[in-house]
């Protein structure tokens, strides 16, 4: 053995999504990467992470006592607000104040629906206690709080089983002394009884948001601070020295401990990963405009990167609910590849937005699901079951998912496969609507872009979505599957902080600016120092503006320089509304509402190897029956067979250990230096 190589230093991501948890590692010092899937455990959360670092020790010569970064993306909070399984909470607010959750704001879900309604609340009525306080607007002070009525709130609370206490109070953005004091008395109280101030969750002005916002971080906190112990625990039982970091909704990191506190910035962590992931394989590949789609077992996810950047965003829906922190832009639709179809009493075909996960799961896996899916249609065409999956872990039964599929059939007076086609038409039906809406939203031209499929099942519809879409280019990264994991390898620390300013663009604002912005940089390094964060930081400013009398405000990308300068940023709010609006009011009064600062300390990038390109034609290892409107005999090619500069045509199916992708036919395949495959699918 020759004492002078270098210990091996591994760096983890790992991503858990509703049917698999995938790994990515990478080898600083050789460039070599293992991947894997390992099938989730709902009824034994944690497990499958003991799994799969078991699994990379065993197949990959993983050391965990090497392993000098481990960064980790859960849906746990987000699933926990959908199943509506969290903790039960009790609000404390101004007295006259109790129904601000409830009354929320005068849009609904979906405006134009006779049947809409809003979701109930995750606080009841009969657990949202006022107290005779009150603050004025400016930060004055005119009714302290009493500690005679907070024990009461504090027993009734107790008395309606709340684990944990809310305090939202009007005007707290401006000042938060009464939060804070209501707060301490809770705490003498009640000492087991876990608190959560709005202020110190997002302080941002308007009580709906800033108490919603609160109100998610803590209805998830039991159970993401529940996962997050468990997690550390189980690193420490295998010997890894790395400290945890968290992927967030912003798709940044923190540190577990944060985590434990700021839940709700994780809570679209998964899927905010899976983008930055994306986006980096993008920029490698020289590609600017990019549609993700990122197919899991239980939706799909839709996000465009721009320029090579990624956008980012607030009000994301997490279930039926509004999420006000700063978030990756992303659109989701309940179509995954466990999505279940059904025949409706109409003798309609449905697929989702119900899922059969991974247990039971799709019929196919063999685990006692026995409702056909869209993995199940993909058996039954021929598309899917030609190899095993998940890095071997899953072996497709054929004859388990005609079953599933032919009782549908059978109801249909249609075969078997001319029903899975149904169901894999719909399913591309459903998320085509899905995406003009986002691309009408974001104003652009989807023929511009590429299409960027990852996560298990993205790969097997991309194409037949681009399509539908007028896409002509496809990307597939050489590791679809473990994208979002590979996202969090890729990813810096972010912090995103703000203050509510409230005040009109004028010769006197610079002073107002000057001072909150300093403020949020010396709270972004401060964040970033106790993240463990000692190299560069780069910060980003935006204001949310607005022409006065506007009930709505746009995000603004500002130059700190421009503090001193009212008039230029006066400019870019013009520039920037008349760009989302096609007009701008020169002569208007401008009010800025609130600053935003994101703290970005950036990380470690992995350097992957690339090959040259020699062009060749490659060689199928065999072909496989499929259904295209009839049975047809189409080639089968290895992804590790792949090279650069490998050229194919369609139709065809590219089998690897973490996905399939499928070519259609009429398309062009190349495989560049960094093993991606391109699609040219024509006009």
């Amino acid at each position: 053995m020759n004492s002078s190589a270098p210990l091996a230093d591994w760096k983890i991501g790992v991503d858990i999504g509703g049917t698999f948890m995938d790994f990515c590692a990478l080898e600083t010092h050789t460039g070599k990467i293992a991947s894997l899937k390992v099938l989730t455990t709902p009824d034994n959360p944690g497990a499958e992470l003991l799994s799969g670092l078991d699994l990379l020790k065993e197949r990959e010569g993983l050391d965990p006592t090497a392993v000098s970064r481990f960064v980790h993306g859960t849906t746990v909070g987000i699933n926990t607000i959908i199943q509506r399984v969290g903790a039960p909470l009790a609000l404390i607010t101004n007295a006259g104040f109790e129904d601000v959750i409830e009354l929320a704001r005068l849009g609904m879900p979906e405006m134009y629906s006779l049947f809409c309604h809003r979701p109930e609340p995750l606080i009841t009525r009969d657990s949202i206690f006022g107290i005779p306080v009150r603050m004025r607007a400016d930060g004055t002070d005119v009714m302290a709080p009493e500690a005679a009525s907070v024990r009461e709130a504090v027993q009734k609370a107790r008395a309606a089983g709340a684990q944990g206490i809310i305090i939202s109070l009007l005007h707290s953005w401006r000042d938060n002394r009464h939060e804070t004091l209501v707060k301490e008395m809770i705490e003498a109280e009640a000492p087991d009884l876990f608190v959560f101030t709005s202020s110190d969750v997002w302080p941002v002005i308007r009580e709906y948001e800033r108490t919603s916002t609160a109100i998610l971080n803590g209805y998830v906190h039991p159970r993401v601070s529940g996962y997050i112990a468990a997690l550390e625990s189980q690193l420490e039982a295998r010997g890894v020295p790395a400290r945890a970091l968290l992927t967030k909704s912003n798709g940044g990191l923190m540190t577990a401990s944060e985590g434990r506190r700021d839940c709700v910035s994780m809570l679209l962590s998964g899927s905010a990963s899976g983008v930055i992931g994306a986006a980096w394989l993008a920029r490698q590949a020289g590609e600017e405009r990019i549609l993700t789609l990122d197919i899991g077992g239980t939706s799909s996810d839709f996000a465009l990167i721009l320029d090579g950047g990624v956008q980012y965003g607030s009000n994301a829906l997490i279930g039926e609910f509004p999420l006000h922190v700063p978030s990756v832009s992303v659109s989701s639709i309940g179509i995954g590849g466990g999505s279940i179809a059904s025949v409706d009493s109409h003798g309609l075909l449905r697929v989702g937005p119900e899922s059969a996960g991974s247990l039971p799961g799709p019929a196919a896996y063999g685990r006692g699901g026995e409702q056909a899916t869209v993995t199940d249609a993909m058996v039954v065409c021929g598309w899917l079951g030609n190899s095993d999956m998940a890095y071997g872990q899953l072996k497709m039964d054929k004859d388990l998912a005609r079953k599933a599929v032919g009782k549908l059939a059978d109801r249909l007076g249609q075969t078997a496969e001319a029903t899975a086609q149904a169901i894999l038409d719909i399913a591309v039906s459903e998320m085509f609507v899905e995406v003009e809406k986002l691309s009408s939203r974001e104003g652009v031209d989807l023929r511009d872009f590429a299409l960027m499929p990852f996560g298990g099942g993205g790969p097997m519809l991309a194409a037949f979505l681009a399509r539908e879409l007028k896409i002509s280019r496809v990307l597939a990264p050489r590791r679809p599957g473990v994208v979002s994991a590979l996202g969090g390898l890729v990813a810096d620390m972010r912090g995103d902080f703000i203050r509510t300013i409230f005040t009109e663009i004028d010769a006197d604002v610079s002073g107002s600016l000057g001072n909150a912005f300093r403020e949020l940089s010396e709270e972004g390094h401060a964040w970033l120092k106790a993240q463990g964060h000692s190299g560069a930081v780069d910060l980003k400013l935006t204001a949310d503006m607005r022409y006065a009398g506007q009930s709505y405000e746009i995000e603004t990308e500002l130059d700190p320089a421009w503090l001193d300068e009212p008039d230029r940023i006066a400019d870019a709010f013009h520039a920037n509304h008349r760009l989302l609006y096609d007009y701008d009011d020169p002569e208007g009064r401008v009010e800025i509402i609130n600053l935003r600062l994101s703290a970005i300390g950036a990380g470690p990038k992995p350097t992957f190897s690339e090959e040259s390109e020699v062009p060749t034609s490659a060689s199928p290892t065999r072909h496989v029956p499929v259904y295209i409107g009839e049975i047809r005999d189409v080639p089968l090619y290895d992804r590790v067979e792949l090279t650069g500069g490998a050229t194919f045509d369609g139709p065809a199916i590219v089998a690897q250990e973490d996905t399939t992708f499928i070519v259609p036919e009429g398309a062009e395949a190349r495989v560049d230096r960094h093993l991606n495959i391109h699609l040219n699918l024509g006009k």
